[in-house]
């Protein structure tokens, strides 16, 4: 049977979707758009949705094979990190 999804645009997921499928809290996931740490996101007509290969992208950044493995890139915490610049027009403290 023909896959009814081929052809057609990546699905967007809103943020309790998108929480879900990496595991997080919705909660969670807003703190990281707020401090810039989470995946990409989009704003369409004033909701916030998320691409399944953003969130995909965004996970694999934490794989690692050992404890002891840099792995691609780290996925930081939901908190503020001194090492992210500061939002367009906002000076850092």
């Amino acid at each position: 049977m023909p896959d009814p999804m081929a052809g057609l645009p990546p699905r967007f997921l809103r943020t309790p979707e998108a929480a879900r499928y990496l595991g997080l809290s919705g909660r969670t996931l807003e703190k990281h758009r707020t401090y810039g740490t989470g995946p990409t996101y989009r704003k369409i007509g004033g909701r916030v949705v998320y691409a399944l290969d953003d969130l995909k992208a965004w996970a694999d950044l934490g794989a690692k094979t050992s404890t002891s493995d840099p792995g691609k890139g780290t996925v930081l915490p939901a908190k503020k990190h001194p090492a992210l610049r500061p939002y367009a027009g906002q000076e850092r403290r």
